[in-house]
């Protein structure tokens, strides 16, 4: 997901949605802010507000992955 033909900001701001480095209890729910980012990007052009936009979604992501941290794990 490099979007190498995207604004330099969006380029910055999608390589932050990358989960595969997580735990795999925290992928989930991480996969999902992922996918609708990727939704976003494909729909929105590039300016300020998608830029913002992202911000906002990468601070919620974050917020949703340090709630999981208190999720319970099975197994």
């Amino acid at each position: 997901m490099a979007y190498e033909d995207r604004h330099p900001s969006t380029q910055h701001l999608v390589r932050f949605f990358e989960y595969g480095h997580l735990p795999a209890h925290l992928q989930p729910v991480s996969q999902a802010v992922h996918d609708i980012m990727q939704d976003v990007v494909d729909l929105v052009p590039d300016g300020p507000e998608l830029t913002a936009g992202l911000r906002k979604l990468l601070e919620a992501k974050d917020c949703f992955v340090r709630a999981s941290l208190d999720t319970p794990r099975e197994g």
